[in-house]
């Protein structure tokens, strides 16, 4: 597991920080790219949807850990 995690870092190391810059900056002006092509209530439903997906894994993650507190 170890091992994936320092294959990023690893190859992080090696891209030049402009190169990353660049990459930053395209990622940026693709965003603005979709917000002209898509419609404000997509974006209002995805956040609504991002919102719903982290309260099911926030309630997977408290009865996960209710399973826990009630072996001990």
């Amino acid at each position: 597991m170890t091992e994936n995690r320092a294959r990023p870092e690893a190859l992080r190391a090696q891209v030049p920080p402009e190169v990353r810059e660049h990459m930053k900056a395209a990622r940026a002006e693709m965003r603005k790219g979709l917000e002209t092509l898509l419609p404000e209530d997509f974006f209002v439903h995805r956040d609504a949807a991002r919102r719903e997906m982290l309260l099911a894994w926030r309630g997977v993650l408290d009865a996960a850990i209710h399973r826990l507190d009630t072996k001990e």
